[in-house]
């Protein structure tokens, strides 16, 4: 696929919050992990056949009537609890009326003005700074169905010959959660962005209501900013970047949308409210449709489904069910392997890693150990592969295994590297591949005081310094034994052997 590159005028950042404030909306739907669809009892299985998770239900035919699906009914109000929201004790479903190319009925079942979950808020840390980010909805939802665009370039329809439509997802649940505008992030606004995805992906995950992989669409953002000039409170013109689909982009994709706003207003001209495509490989936006209002959809109260009541008997039930969330957990184990603030923000700063972390320990890792591995090797390995920390093909339990052969002794720091690089590239587990590869460290006296006494007489010199007190310079023998036995010698054994021979 060639790299687009895009015509925009973009100002200096730090010039643009000099002179503007920014206001951000975040539009995320979550899809739930629910075993059938929201309306019928079709599969939500990724990555199918296309077209094989279908029925007359989902199609959109004639006569087919939907049916709610009670499991998404439960996410969405534990959703809600989590994100502390009130829940509606009745609210119902409506029909968005819009061109949908890839919705058979060709309106959305949703809802409008009745929500389940409303009126919550998010409280975020950012490298030691407090955010709120005030949440306004949590609503149920369909997905809408794939379309694949056949003959271009860029995988668009622009340019395209034909395109092909994949019904497997339409119907899919989703839950759609929308924040009030953001005020307040100063020129924190995308990384605040960022974190807030990031909140809501561990948070899903802890409900088990979702998975949020966002490279598979199970959690994507619709990201909303706007541009106020420095002392007014009227709200500017916003534009949506759709369809966001990792934390990265997030980030980049308003940085990026912050600079063109700003040069348009700085040339006198205004922001067109659209919405606009994030455009991965170039690292820019691209405009799409105008932007509608809600009249615009025509949203009308669905005939066909019955309005949910949610006792409050009900949303205590559920509410007991509820997990430690992600912030509260943080602040725990913070506390629990007495870690400084600089050293919990590191762990927060990668995203994902504390959950690996404390799993890593869960399976019987130290946590220092567990923190060295995921915070330094494996870190670098996804930034190197550009995939998130926790898409490495490595398991916590793998993880923890590597480090218990490292404190058993049988590996060095260098060769559990090795052992990390052969999970990594699929060759097995870890103990599989130490003993394929014969990495374990030799401590046998024997072995080492014969490779010893070669190095003593291979560096005489070297050997009269220690005799003559000067014990650091056994670090040139060591490094020699440590050499002529390919790194797997004790270091610290060797050592003792050294001094003992030359005493």
């Amino acid at each position: 696929m060639s790299v687009q590159y895009s015509d925009d005028r973009l100002m200096d950042y730090d010039e643009v919050m000099a002179r503007f404030d920014v206001v951000l909306g975040l539009e995320v739907h979550v899809e739930l992990n629910t075993e059938s669809k929201m309306w019928c009892g079709c599969s939500t299985k990724f990555g199918a056949e296309p077209n094989t998770h279908t029925c007359p239900v989902c199609l959109g035919l004639p006569g087919a009537l939907p049916v709610v699906n009670g499991k998404a009914v439960e996410s969405a109000i534990r959703i809600g609890l989590s994100l502390g929201c009130s829940i509606a004790s009745w609210c119902r479903f409506a029909r968005k009326h819009y061109f949908y190319p890839d919705m058979p009925k060709n309106y959305q079942i949703s809802q409008y003005d009745e929500p389940i979950a409303y009126e919550g808020e998010v409280r975020l840390d950012v490298d030691g700074t407090q955010y709120t980010v005030p949440i306004e909805r949590a609503h149920m939802e369909e997905d809408a169905g794939k379309s694949l665009h056949v003959g271009g370039a860029t995988g668009r329809i622009q340019g395209s010959d034909y395109s092909l439509m994949d019904y497997n997802r339409a119907g899919v649940p989703l839950i759609e959660i929308v924040t009030k505008p953001v005020y307040g992030t100063g020129t924190r606004g995308p990384e605040v962005a960022r974190a807030y995805m990031s909140y809501l992906r561990d948070m899903v995950r802890a409900l088990d209501v979702s998975e949020g992989r966002m490279e598979q669409g199970q959690l994507r953002c619709d990201a909303n900013v706007s541009l106020m000039p420095k002392g007014s409170t009227e709200l500017g013109t916003r534009t949506e970047t759709k369809n966001v689909n990792s934390l990265r982009s997030v980030e980049a994709a308003l940085r990026y949308e912050i600079c063109r706003q700003g040069a348009v207003l700085a040339d006198g001209g205004r922001v067109k409210q659209e919405t606009r495509m994030w455009n991965e490989s170039g690292g820019f936006t691209t405009a799409g449709r105008s932007k509608e209002e809600a009249e615009d959809y025509r949203y009308l109260p669905d005939p066909d489904l019955v309005p949910v009541e949610a006792s409050a008997q009900w949303v205590d039930e559920l509410r007991k069910t509820l997990p430690e969330l992600p912030a509260v957990k943080a602040a725990r184990l913070q506390k629990e392997w007495g870690l400084t603030d600089l050293e919990m923000r590191d762990i927060e700063g990668n995203e994902g890693a504390l959950a690996l972390i404390e799993a890593t320990v869960v399976a019987g890792a130290d946590q220092a150990a567990a923190r060295k591995w995921w915070l330094g090797e494996l870190s670098r390995r996804a930034n190197e592969t550009e995939v998130e920390l926790a898409e490495l093909p490595i398991s916590p339990v793998q993880v923890a295994q590597v480090g218990k052969l490292v404190d058993s002794g049988k590996l060095t720091d260098k060769m559990a590297r090795q052992v990390i690089e052969a999970v990594l590239a699929g060759e097995g587990e870890p103990a599989e591949i130490v003993k394929a590869r014969g990495l374990e460290v030799v401590s046998d006296d024997d072995t080492l005081s014969r490779a010893v006494d070669e190095a003593i007489a291979a560096n005489p010199g070297v050997a009269d310094k220690i005799r003559g007190g000067k014990v650091q310079a056994a670090g040139a023998l060591i490094g020699a034994v440590m050499k002529q036995m390919h790194g797997q010698a004790d270091a610290a054994r060797v050592r003792e052997l050294i001094l003992k021979a030359l005493q």
